[in-house]
């Protein structure tokens, strides 16, 4: 039981300095492409094709110093996605009426809940033939039960009931 335990150790120890080691790279790496970017803000700044005064140099030191002393981020933190909600029932995300892709897949989805026999919210128009043409008339009075859930690029979404819509 001993050596095995010395084992465990001796792994854990070498994967703790090969993380070390991994950071002392990265770090290493962060600070020369940090180097070579001001070095190139230098360049671009200096030439201008005209002789520069001492003071607009002292000035492009210290926009070198600022950019050098800058908190480098590694990592991005984790956003968790929310719900946009207020009390008003205001559309924030998208326009305020149904797309067409929303329509499309409202109508889709309820004309096959029809077919499938499922009870219709509406007295079926007279000249309705099709559970689509049915579907139709159900979503131009605003009477299926369905939230639109619209997402921002961040995750962050809005549940809008059908009703909201214009």
């Amino acid at each position: 039981m001993p050596d095995s335990e010395t084992e465990v150790n001796n792994k854990r120890e070498k994967t703790s300095s090969e993380k070390s080691d991994i950071n002392e790279i990265d770090n290493k790496l962060l600070n020369s492409s940090a180097e070579k970017a001001i070095e190139q803000y230098r360049k671009v700044r200096e030439n201008s094709g005209r002789d520069l005064t001492e003071k607009e140099m002292a000035e492009i030191d210290k926009e070198c110093e600022i950019i050098k002393n800058r908190e480098i981020i590694t990592q991005d933190t984790e956003h968790t996605p929310i719900e946009i909600t207020n009390k008003d029932g205001k559309i924030f995300t998208g326009p305020p009426t149904l797309t067409r892709f929303e329509k499309a897949r409202i109508m889709g989805a309820r004309a096959l809940q029809l077919s499938l026999g499922a009870p219709v919210f509406i007295e079926i128009p007279k000249n309705a033939t099709t559970s689509l043409e049915i579907a139709m008339a159900e979503l131009n009075k605003r009477v299926i039960p369905i939230v639109i859930r619209r997402m921002l690029p961040n995750g962050d979404y809005q549940n809008i009931p059908i009703d909201k819509f214009q």
